[in-house]
């Protein structure tokens, strides 16, 4: 969730971005990592600091830190993120549990769900980064390629669906793309698993990424067109499955997706991932490789804010696309089948997934788990996962599904989450279970605004509005993110708040939940106090208005952004 500090974008004499230069003479992404973390200091070097993202994880600063520690004379609060890589979300119940663990040895006692259906830990200091790095590995998961530019986490719909055929091979189709598009450096396995360091020059290889990895992150999702709960219109690449019988025969390739944005700079923008190819189901692997050599040959390396692979696809468009990824496959290419998505599932609740057992979705605010208060989440959920002792799995709207569950076990979690002051997902509204925040304040050094500390405040009024209208059992998801990077996909969304300074932020409205559409900038520089009147001004006229089963997305993208400006309140 992390991105780039502002700084990398600065070009170097040689025409590239400074990170390029840094990863050319990072001896396969050496570095000086392990001379760093010998040394008795908090932090890293400006060079190394971009390394560990290749490893999984990100310097950060403690931000709520910074002004009292300015006053007493003192330098910045540095502490990490890191990040596994668990491809399609799915997690043992002993990998959870160590999770679990590694949250309260060695980060600040909670664990953060991610929107690419990872887990992240925050606030660790230095001298326990190695640690935690480590204990993942014990429970056989990596955080290698959780961020970089490389192939990120792979995601694909996780439901545990046993009657559904499809579901399983796409979750085992990420599964192998995933460690098929791994870096094979073995830096990784010498800085932080006891293998022995090496500062003289090395001999490795990348086979795939070369010397200088990619121009920028890469994204990659599978989906099935009757569920897109992963967004596949957001990944750099995503695979959307040709469903025949119940069993996946191939896939639509998309390529081109991606949120992140700059504000006040229009060669910048979110773009859909758009189909360029059809494959069967067995050349998915080889179709992926042609892609990202694509990108590594053609992406623009001289400025990271239009180096992602969306700008290629907007750039070259759908033609020149095709005929230069022609290149780099080894048959004729066929063109994308009429595939559309119809459909989106939350997980959440009790569901049959087939030969008598049973799954449980739980919902979790905005992805973080913690226990504060009278609220135990964090417990809860390590005394569910530790007495049912089966697999669990990470969703990409950050809720967790708890796996090959006996009848019955639902009253049992519901007890559990009860009795440590969590309400079932039964009990909340539909806008909370359809709410999405990135992290922000503290800890992201990009963030502009806050957004997981203030998005709850934001729908318990919104609650409140739809409830007096009468619209609570409408789905209306709402993403917020602290800055225009769009982690949590907030411009696909039906109502998207999006960083702009301070408590000021700008607004989107006219998504779709099936993430198939953009929606469109309504009004920028709002304060946080006129969000919620803002909106109940568009939801009173959606009532009176809106066409037969037309939902607030929809009826935003018909009316149109002039109709809806002139329904605001005085002032905003």
């Amino acid at each position: 969730m992390a991105t780039e500090p502002v700084e990398e974008q600065e070009k170097s004499a040689t025409g590239k971005s400074a990170v390029e230069g840094i990863k050319e003479k990072s001896q396969w992404l050496r570095g000086t990592i392990s001379l760093e973390m010998a040394k008795d200091s908090d932090h890293f070097s400006d060079e190394d600091k971009q390394l560990l993202k290749f490893h999984g994880s990100y310097q950060q600063e403690d931000r709520d830190a910074r002004k009292n520690r300015r006053a007493e004379g003192l330098g910045k609060y540095y502490m990490f993120m890191v990040r596994a890589r668990i491809p399609a979300g799915k997690m043992t119940a002993a990998q959870y549990l160590a999770f679990d663990s590694l949250a309260g040895t060695h980060a600040n006692g909670t664990i953060r769900l991610t929107s690419r259906q990872s887990i992240q830990f925050h606030g660790i200091i230095k001298k326990d980064l190695k640690g935690v790095i480590a204990g993942i590995n014990d429970c056989l998961l990596s955080t290698l390629a959780a961020c970089g530019d490389v192939n990120r986490n792979v995601m694909a719909c996780p439901a545990p669906l046993h009657q559904d055929k499809a579901h399983k091979q796409i979750q085992d189709d990420a599964h192998a793309l995933a460690m098929h598009l791994a870096p094979k450096t073995t830096a990784y396995h010498e800085i932080w698993l006891n293998g022995k360091a090496q500062h003289a020059p090395v001999e490795d290889a990348e086979p795939l990424y070369g010397k200088v990895y990619l121009p920028r992150k890469f994204k990659t999702g599978f989906t099935l067109p009757n569920d897109n709960c992963i967004d596949i219109y957001s990944q750099d690449l995503g695979f959307l499955a040709d469903v025949k019988d119940g069993e996946v025969t191939g896939y639509n390739v998309l390529v081109g997706g991606g949120m992140g944005m700059t504000h006040g700079k229009p060669a910048t923008f979110p773009h859909l991932g758009k189909a360029i190819f059809y494959i069967p189901r067995d050349e998915a692997l080889h179709a992926a490789e042609a892609v990202v050599k694509l990108y590594r040959d053609h992406g623009y390396r001289a400025d990271r804010k239009r180096a992602r692979i969306k700008y290629l696809v907007a750039d070259w468009g759908l033609e020149k696309f095709r005929s230069v990824v022609q290149g780099y496959l080894s048959t004729p290419m066929a063109l994308p089948k009429e595939i559309s998505v119809s459909g989106f599932d939350t997980h959440l609740g009790w569901h049959s997934q087939g030969e008598g057992k049973f799954f449980y979705g739980i919902s979790i605010e905005n992805g973080r788990i913690k226990d504060e208060g009278d609220f135990k989440l964090r417990q809860a959920l390590r005394q569910i996962v530790s007495k049912f002792q089966t697999q669990v799995r990470i969703t990409a709207i950050q809720d967790l599904v708890i796996c090959d569950l006996n009848p019955g076990a639902d009253q049992e979690i519901e007890k559990i989450l009860r009795s440590h002051g969590v309400r079932p997902p039964g009990e909340l509204s539909n806008i909370q279970k359809n709410s999405l925040a990135c992290p922000a304040i503290p800890t992201c050094g990009l963030a502009l605004s806050e957004s997981e500390r203030l998005l709850p405040a934001l729908i318990d009024e919104l609650e409140k509005t739809v409830a007096e209208l009468g619209l609570s059992q409408e789905i209306i998801n709402v993403r917020m993110t602290g800055c225009p990077n769009g982690c949590v996909r907030p411009y696909q969304s039906e109502i998207g708040l999006v960083g702009r300074s301070g408590e000021k932020y700008v607004v989107y409205v006219g998504g779709h939940v099936h993430g198939a559409r953009l929606n469109f900038l309504l009004k920028d520089l709002v304060p946080k106090a006129q969000i919620i009147p803002m909106l109940r001004s568009l939801l009173v006229d959606f009532k009176a208005k809106r066409l037969s089963a037309e939902g607030f997305g929809d009826y935003c993208h018909r009316v149109g952004k002039e109709y809806l400006l002139a329904l605001l309140p005085a002032g905003a």
